[in-house]
């Protein structure tokens, strides 16, 4: 049997096992960490398994434990069969860990993080260059304040997730930018699960890299200001990079100050436990009684993640409102006023106007929900056949 080259990590008395290019990561106890180098070193199956018995004294079933790896796309060969691995799309896939290894730099970390120090003590000594919301309506004319607001975000998410894969791809994990969405925001994203297997400064440098820029270039807006620019968007960058700072504090969402807390608390599946948890206490108040998901877990991991479901529960439902109230009484009007100007106005600059508002809005929206859709196709499917069966039941 062959295996592809693993990295390995310790972590909590466990270890965890992987490859780069690979999705899946898997954690193996002392005893699995052994199975493993025995069978790199070319041991049969059951040979490892005999080699461990006589070691530990203990019987590992080495077959189902080869089983858990190849269907984890670690192993590349069994006897003269070849496992081929899934090809993984990879973003920039010439941009090596080699161009980029300043990226990793304490001096450039250091130096991108004096900037919006620096922007901080200059709004305290003159609080005036601090913009405010009213610098979006920058012009009298909606299509140039959405299309100036929707190149600006466009650009920043493109430089928050390109910070993101520099700094991955320097730590030597290869990352992809792609799109997807948080509840109803449509979000630009970068998978880096590889960055498990690295080391936590490695692994912080990449969560906080995207936010470390953002500040950096919110303080240089700031700068620009105190020293007399009147560049009309500056204040739009500014208050756009506000808001997606703010975002990033919805931790109950996978931003990147939720994979810093995942971290630093040692929940290594933070979303997916506090699912499981949530379902459970849904299915007690219906009356089904169940095993607790996390009584598996250590305790301080329980307490933390039953603390953690309840701030998700919250935070989810007041996003959703917010969310419902915006496509209700700002999204929605403004598809009808602007469809009412297409059909009955008769200023061209205003058809024109009005045109553009619709493409803009219905094409953001309508990719959220074909990004949805294709995520959650599945599990919508599975609900409705349930539904059906159980009016049908009744």
């Amino acid at each position: 049997m062959g295996l592809h080259p693993l990295d390995v990590r310790p972590d909590r008395g466990e270890w965890f096992v992987g490859r780069q290019g690979n999705d899946q990561i898997v954690a193996v106890p002392e005893i699995g960490l052994a199975a493993l180098r025995l069978l790199t070193a070319g041991s049969t199956v059951e040979e490892a398994r005999n080699t461990l018995r006589v070691t530990t004294g203990r019987d590992l079933d080495v077959g189902a434990f080869v089983e858990k790896l190849t269907d984890a796309g670690l192993v590349a060969s069994i006897g003269d069969r070849r496992i081929e691995p899934t090809p993984q799309t990879v973003s920039l896939p010439r941009l090596r860990a080699g161009h980029v290894r300043w990226a990793m730099s304490p001096i450039l970390h250091v130096l991108v993080l004096a900037v919006p120090v620096v922007a901080v003590l200059l709004v305290l000594r003159e609080p005036a260059i601090l913009p405010s919301w009213d610098d979006l309506l920058w012009t009298e004319y909606g299509t140039f304040t959405l299309l100036a607001q929707a190149s600006v975000s466009v650009c920043l998410i493109a430089l928050h997730e390109m910070t993101h894969l520099v700094t991955a791809r320097a730590a030597g994990v290869p990352g992809r930018i792609t799109l997807g969405t948080r509840l109803q925001f449509l979000v630009a994203q970068t998978e880096v699960s590889g960055i498990w297997l690295k080391s936590r400064r490695e692994r912080l440098t990449v969560y906080l890299s995207g936010i470390a820029l953002d500040a950096a270039i919110w303080g240089c807006c700031i700068v620009a200001r105190f020293l007399g620019s009147d560049v009309a968007l500056l204040p739009v960058i500014a208050m756009t990079l506000v808001a997606a700072l703010a975002h990033q504090c919805f931790v109950f969402m996978r931003t990147d100050l939720y994979f810093v807390v995942q971290d630093l608390t040692g929940c290594r599946n933070l979303y997916a436990d506090t699912g499981r948890y949530l379902r459970h206490l849904a299915a007690r108040l219906r009356g089904r009684r169940g095993p607790n998901p996390l009584r598996s877990l250590r305790p301080a991991e329980r307490r933390f993640l039953q603390a953690y479901a309840l701030g998700t529960l919250a935070g989810t439902v007041i996003c959703v409102f917010i969310g419902l109230r915006l496509l209700t009484e700002v999204t929605l009007p403004l598809i009808t006023r602007s469809l009412e100007q297409i059909v009955r106005g008769a200023d061209p600059w205003g058809r024109l106007d009005a045109v553009v508002t619709v493409l803009v809005l219905a094409g953001l929206q309508g990719t959220w929900v074909c990004l949805w859709w294709r995520r959650h196709a599945g599990r919508a499917r599975r609900a409705w056949h349930a539904g059906r069966r159980r009016f049908r039941t009744d």
